[in-house]
Protein backbone atom coordinates (compact mmCIF):
# COMPACT_ATOMS: atom_id res chain seq x y z
CA UNK A 1 0.00 0.00 0.00
CA UNK A 2 0.80 3.53 -0.46
CA UNK A 3 -0.15 6.68 1.62
CA UNK A 4 1.07 10.29 0.88
CA UNK A 5 -0.19 14.14 2.18
CA UNK A 6 -1.26 14.69 -1.54
CA UNK A 7 -3.86 11.89 -2.02
CA UNK A 8 -3.87 12.57 -5.35
CA UNK A 9 -0.34 11.55 -5.92
CA UNK A 10 -1.27 8.21 -3.50
CA UNK A 11 -4.13 7.27 -5.80
CA UNK A 12 -1.99 7.93 -8.97
CA UNK A 13 0.95 5.25 -7.39
CA UNK A 14 -1.45 2.98 -6.25
CA UNK A 15 -3.42 2.51 -9.38
CA UNK A 16 0.04 2.37 -10.99
CA UNK A 17 1.50 -0.47 -9.18
CA UNK A 18 -2.04 -1.94 -8.37
CA UNK A 19 -1.88 -1.46 -4.27
CA UNK A 20 -4.47 0.45 -2.46
CA UNK A 21 -3.79 4.05 -1.32
CA UNK A 22 -4.35 4.74 2.24
CA UNK A 23 -5.60 8.48 3.85
CA UNK A 24 -2.77 7.93 6.66
CA UNK A 25 0.02 6.47 7.79
CA UNK A 26 -1.85 5.05 10.73
CA UNK A 27 -4.54 3.67 8.27
CA UNK A 28 -1.87 1.89 6.55
CA UNK A 29 -0.06 0.82 9.18
CA UNK A 30 -2.80 -1.35 10.68
CA UNK A 31 -2.60 -3.78 7.48
CA UNK A 32 1.15 -3.72 6.91
CA UNK A 33 4.34 -5.94 8.14
CA UNK A 34 6.80 -3.57 7.13
CA UNK A 35 7.28 -0.14 5.86
CA UNK A 36 9.84 2.43 3.47
CA UNK A 37 9.85 6.02 4.93
CA UNK A 38 10.41 8.46 2.03
CA UNK A 39 8.31 11.64 3.37
CA UNK A 40 10.68 14.79 3.72
CA UNK A 41 13.54 14.61 6.56
CA UNK A 42 11.75 17.16 9.05
CA UNK A 43 8.64 13.88 9.01
CA UNK A 44 10.90 11.16 9.39
CA UNK A 45 10.70 10.98 13.14
CA UNK A 46 7.32 11.00 13.66
CA UNK A 47 6.14 8.68 10.93
CA UNK A 48 9.11 6.50 11.88
CA UNK A 49 7.53 6.92 15.84
CA UNK A 50 4.06 5.77 14.47
CA UNK A 51 5.60 2.58 12.78
CA UNK A 52 7.83 1.37 15.65
CA UNK A 53 4.53 1.72 18.08
CA UNK A 54 2.67 -0.54 15.79
CA UNK A 55 5.15 -3.10 15.35
CA UNK A 56 5.86 -2.25 11.72
CA UNK A 57 9.33 -2.79 10.64
CA UNK A 58 10.88 -0.11 8.79
CA UNK A 59 13.09 1.36 6.64
CA UNK A 60 14.03 4.92 6.94
CA UNK A 61 15.29 6.85 3.94
CA UNK A 62 18.91 8.85 4.54
CA UNK A 63 19.64 10.92 6.13
CA UNK A 64 17.30 9.02 8.27
CA UNK A 65 16.37 11.90 10.89
CA UNK A 66 17.52 15.59 11.11
CA UNK A 67 20.24 14.96 14.26
CA UNK A 68 22.16 11.76 15.49
CA UNK A 69 20.06 13.02 18.50
CA UNK A 70 16.84 11.84 17.19
CA UNK A 71 18.59 9.23 15.38
CA UNK A 72 19.84 7.62 18.41
CA UNK A 73 16.12 7.54 19.94
CA UNK A 74 14.89 5.85 17.19
CA UNK A 75 17.55 3.59 17.30
CA UNK A 76 16.48 3.12 21.22
CA UNK A 77 12.30 3.00 20.51
CA UNK A 78 13.20 0.07 17.60
CA UNK A 79 15.37 -1.84 19.49
CA UNK A 80 12.87 -1.69 23.05
CA UNK A 81 9.77 -3.00 20.15
CA UNK A 82 11.80 -5.42 18.95
CA UNK A 83 11.17 -4.45 14.91
CA UNK A 84 13.66 -4.24 12.02
CA UNK A 85 15.52 -0.42 11.90
CA UNK A 86 17.06 -0.33 8.63
CA UNK A 87 18.28 3.42 7.28
CA UNK A 88 18.46 3.83 2.90
CA UNK A 89 21.72 4.71 2.01
CA UNK A 90 21.55 2.76 -0.99
CA UNK A 91 24.84 3.26 -2.24
CA UNK A 92 26.41 0.61 0.64
CA UNK A 93 24.42 -1.77 -1.84
CA UNK A 94 26.16 -0.72 -5.07
CA UNK A 95 28.15 -3.69 -5.94
CA UNK A 96 31.24 -1.20 -6.02
CA UNK A 97 31.38 -1.14 -2.69
CA UNK A 98 31.60 -4.32 -1.92
CA UNK A 99 34.10 -5.28 -3.95
CA UNK A 100 36.55 -2.17 -3.02
CA UNK A 101 35.36 -3.09 0.87
CA UNK A 102 36.72 -6.80 0.20
CA UNK A 103 39.79 -5.19 -1.65
CA UNK A 104 40.46 -2.87 1.47
CA UNK A 105 39.92 -5.98 4.39
CA UNK A 106 42.05 -8.31 2.13
CA UNK A 107 44.76 -6.10 1.47
CA UNK A 108 44.98 -7.19 -1.99
CA UNK A 109 47.02 -4.13 -3.26
CA UNK A 110 48.83 -3.48 0.36
CA UNK A 111 47.80 -0.74 2.80
CA UNK A 112 44.65 1.71 2.02
CA UNK A 113 46.18 5.06 2.68
CA UNK A 114 43.73 7.58 1.37
CA UNK A 115 39.97 7.44 -0.39
CA UNK A 116 38.28 9.89 -2.39
CA UNK A 117 34.88 10.20 -4.13
CA UNK A 118 33.11 13.05 -5.89
CA UNK A 119 29.55 13.38 -5.69
CA UNK A 120 28.55 16.50 -7.69
CA UNK A 121 25.36 17.27 -9.75
CA UNK A 122 23.17 20.27 -11.10
CA UNK A 123 20.77 21.80 -8.26
CA UNK A 124 18.07 19.49 -7.29
CA UNK A 125 14.48 20.24 -9.06
CA UNK A 126 12.48 19.64 -6.21
CA UNK A 127 12.54 21.58 -2.42
CA UNK A 128 15.53 20.73 -0.17
CA UNK A 129 15.03 20.63 3.50
CA UNK A 130 18.89 19.45 4.28
CA UNK A 131 21.95 21.26 2.37
CA UNK A 132 24.38 19.17 0.12
CA UNK A 133 26.11 17.45 3.00
CA UNK A 134 23.12 16.19 4.56
CA UNK A 135 22.01 15.17 1.15
CA UNK A 136 25.03 13.83 -0.86
CA UNK A 137 27.99 13.91 1.44
CA UNK A 138 26.36 11.61 3.72
CA UNK A 139 26.09 8.69 1.35
CA UNK A 140 30.12 8.92 1.05
CA UNK A 141 30.23 9.30 4.38
CA UNK A 142 28.23 5.70 4.79
CA UNK A 143 30.64 4.14 2.10
CA UNK A 144 33.92 5.54 3.21
CA UNK A 145 33.42 4.11 7.23
CA UNK A 146 32.14 0.76 5.32
CA UNK A 147 35.24 0.73 2.78
CA UNK A 148 37.41 1.59 5.45
CA UNK A 149 35.99 -0.17 7.98
CA UNK A 150 37.19 2.65 10.57
CA UNK A 151 35.45 5.39 12.37
CA UNK A 152 35.52 8.58 11.50
CA UNK A 153 37.72 10.78 14.53
CA UNK A 154 37.89 14.61 12.86
CA UNK A 155 36.68 16.51 9.94
CA UNK A 156 37.88 19.72 8.66
CA UNK A 157 35.12 20.46 5.94
CA UNK A 158 35.39 24.12 3.71
CA UNK A 159 32.44 25.17 1.02
CA UNK A 160 29.73 27.85 1.33
CA UNK A 161 26.47 28.67 -0.74
CA UNK A 162 26.72 30.10 -4.02
CA UNK A 163 23.20 29.37 -5.73
CA UNK A 164 20.85 29.57 -2.54
CA UNK A 165 20.88 31.88 0.66
CA UNK A 166 19.53 28.47 2.40
CA UNK A 167 22.14 26.07 2.72
CA UNK A 168 25.12 25.32 1.67
CA UNK A 169 25.42 23.31 -1.48
CA UNK A 170 29.17 22.75 -2.39
CA UNK A 171 31.40 21.48 -0.05
CA UNK A 172 34.93 19.55 0.28
CA UNK A 173 35.39 17.01 3.53
CA UNK A 174 38.77 15.76 5.04
CA UNK A 175 37.98 12.52 7.01
CA UNK A 176 40.38 11.68 9.92
CA UNK A 177 40.09 8.11 10.64
CA UNK A 178 40.87 6.64 13.93
CA UNK A 179 43.09 4.47 12.37
CA UNK A 180 44.95 7.26 11.04
CA UNK A 181 43.50 6.87 6.87
CA UNK A 182 42.38 9.68 5.33
CA UNK A 183 39.50 10.50 3.59
CA UNK A 184 38.52 13.22 0.94
CA UNK A 185 34.45 14.20 -0.23
CA UNK A 186 33.77 16.33 -2.60
CA UNK A 187 30.15 17.40 -2.96
CA UNK A 188 28.05 20.29 -4.36
CA UNK A 189 24.59 20.78 -6.58
CA UNK A 190 26.82 23.26 -9.32
CA UNK A 191 28.25 20.96 -11.64
CA UNK A 192 25.91 20.49 -14.81
CA UNK A 193 26.44 16.44 -15.23
CA UNK A 194 26.10 13.64 -12.61
CA UNK A 195 29.07 12.54 -11.40
CA UNK A 196 29.58 9.69 -8.57
CA UNK A 197 33.55 8.27 -8.24
CA UNK A 198 35.96 7.01 -5.20
CA UNK A 199 39.24 5.94 -5.90
CA UNK A 200 41.78 4.55 -3.51
CA UNK A 201 45.51 4.99 -3.23
CA UNK A 202 47.01 1.88 -1.70
CA UNK A 203 50.35 1.07 -1.58
CA UNK A 204 50.68 -0.97 -3.84
CA UNK A 205 48.13 0.21 -6.77
CA UNK A 206 45.62 2.94 -7.11
CA UNK A 207 41.86 2.10 -7.67
CA UNK A 208 38.95 3.81 -9.33
CA UNK A 209 35.33 3.06 -9.62
CA UNK A 210 32.04 4.35 -11.15
CA UNK A 211 29.27 4.15 -9.18
CA UNK A 212 26.93 4.89 -12.32
CA UNK A 213 27.80 2.08 -14.74
CA UNK A 214 29.58 -0.29 -11.76
CA UNK A 215 33.49 0.14 -13.25
CA UNK A 216 36.39 -0.72 -11.44
CA UNK A 217 40.05 0.42 -12.58
CA UNK A 218 43.39 -0.71 -11.01
CA UNK A 219 46.39 1.17 -11.92
CA UNK A 220 49.85 0.02 -11.10
CA UNK A 221 53.30 0.81 -12.10
CA UNK A 222 57.07 -0.75 -11.77
CA UNK A 223 60.12 0.29 -12.76
CA UNK A 224 61.87 -2.49 -15.75
CA UNK A 225 65.52 -2.71 -16.58
CA UNK A 226 66.69 0.09 -14.12
CA UNK A 227 70.82 1.70 -15.66
CA UNK A 228 72.20 2.29 -12.07
CA UNK A 229 74.28 4.92 -14.27
CA UNK A 230 71.31 7.11 -15.25
CA UNK A 231 68.74 7.54 -12.69
CA UNK A 232 67.38 10.59 -14.07
CA UNK A 233 65.62 8.82 -16.53
CA UNK A 234 63.36 5.79 -14.97
CA UNK A 235 62.06 3.45 -17.24
CA UNK A 236 58.14 3.14 -15.56
CA UNK A 237 55.77 0.93 -16.79
CA UNK A 238 52.20 1.45 -16.02
CA UNK A 239 50.22 -1.72 -15.66
CA UNK A 240 45.93 -0.52 -15.92
CA UNK A 241 43.46 -3.61 -15.73
CA UNK A 242 39.56 -2.93 -15.81
CA UNK A 243 37.77 -5.34 -13.04
CA UNK A 244 34.61 -7.10 -14.41
CA UNK A 245 32.09 -6.19 -11.72
CA UNK A 246 28.85 -7.84 -11.82
CA UNK A 247 25.81 -5.25 -12.05
CA UNK A 248 22.70 -5.44 -9.69
CA UNK A 249 20.62 -2.58 -9.23
CA UNK A 250 21.12 -0.99 -5.33
CA UNK A 251 17.40 0.07 -4.75
CA UNK A 252 16.69 -3.87 -5.24
CA UNK A 253 19.57 -5.17 -3.71
CA UNK A 254 18.51 -2.53 -0.48
CA UNK A 255 14.75 -3.78 -0.52
CA UNK A 256 15.79 -7.62 -0.51
CA UNK A 257 18.00 -6.82 2.30
CA UNK A 258 15.82 -4.87 4.66
CA UNK A 259 12.85 -7.49 3.84
CA UNK A 260 15.17 -10.32 4.63
CA UNK A 261 16.15 -9.25 7.85
CA UNK A 262 12.33 -8.17 8.80
CA UNK A 263 11.31 -11.55 7.80
CA UNK A 264 14.49 -13.04 10.49
CA UNK A 265 13.85 -10.90 13.34
CA UNK A 266 17.69 -9.41 12.85
CA UNK A 267 19.14 -6.25 12.50
CA UNK A 268 19.53 -4.92 8.99
CA UNK A 269 22.69 -5.16 7.18
CA UNK A 270 22.68 -0.84 7.13
CA UNK A 271 20.80 0.16 10.47
CA UNK A 272 19.93 2.98 12.32
CA UNK A 273 23.30 2.76 14.24
CA UNK A 274 25.20 3.21 10.47
CA UNK A 275 22.86 5.98 10.46
CA UNK A 276 23.71 7.98 13.98
CA UNK A 277 27.49 7.33 13.49
CA UNK A 278 27.16 9.34 9.38
CA UNK A 279 24.63 11.79 10.97
CA UNK A 280 27.43 12.48 13.51
CA UNK A 281 30.35 12.67 11.48
CA UNK A 282 28.34 14.97 9.24
CA UNK A 283 27.07 17.50 11.63
CA UNK A 284 30.98 17.47 12.90
CA UNK A 285 31.71 18.77 8.77
CA UNK A 286 28.65 21.68 9.61
CA UNK A 287 30.25 22.91 12.38
CA UNK A 288 33.61 22.91 10.80
CA UNK A 289 32.29 24.77 8.17
CA UNK A 290 30.96 27.35 10.68
CA UNK A 291 33.94 27.47 12.92
CA UNK A 292 36.86 27.26 9.67
CA UNK A 293 38.66 24.42 11.79
CA UNK A 294 38.68 20.80 12.15
CA UNK A 295 36.26 19.31 14.52
CA UNK A 296 36.05 15.90 16.50
CA UNK A 297 33.69 13.63 15.70
CA UNK A 298 31.05 13.38 18.65
CA UNK A 299 31.55 9.71 20.65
Amino acid sequence: GVTDVMQDSSRSVADKFGVRSYESPQDLLKDVDAVSICTPTSEHLKVARLAIEQGVHLLVEKPFTGTSGTAAELVELADKAKVTLASGFIERCNPIVGNLRNLAAGKRFGDVISIASRRVSSFPARIRDVGVIMDLGIHDVDVLRNVKGSEVRSVYALGGSYNTDKCEDFANLLLEFEDGGLGFIEVNWLTPMKVRRISLTCSEAFVQADYIDQSMEISSSSIKDLDPNNLFNLPLELDVHRIAVKKEEPLKVELENFLKAASAGKEASISGRDAVSNLKVCEAALRSLKSKGKEKVAI
